[in-house]
């Protein structure tokens, strides 16, 4: 298994930290260049839509796995 990499970044003014597995950065990486949006703008708008009882990094997961889970649909 693939160590940690912590990514810092300002979440609604707030200084925050993400430790994920490489492969899920480089699919959240992926994801922000498809939408044409900042690697920051994306990680915003997926914190502003989780549920407050979801962790941030649990999220961001989550969000890969969809993103992928959406690549791999027959007629896709």
């Amino acid at each position: 298994m693939s160590d940690l990499v912590k990514r810092s970044l300002s979440l609604s003014g707030h200084r925050t930290s993400v430790a994920l597995e490489p492969e899920f950065w480089t699919v959240l990486d992926a994801m922000a260049a498809l939408r044409q949006q900042s690697f920051a703008s994306l990680v915003a708008s997926l914190d502003a839509a989780r549920p407050p009882e979801r962790p941030l990094a649990s999220a961001l997961r989550v969000a890969a796995l969809i993103h992928l889970q959406k690549d791999h649909r027959p007629g896709n």
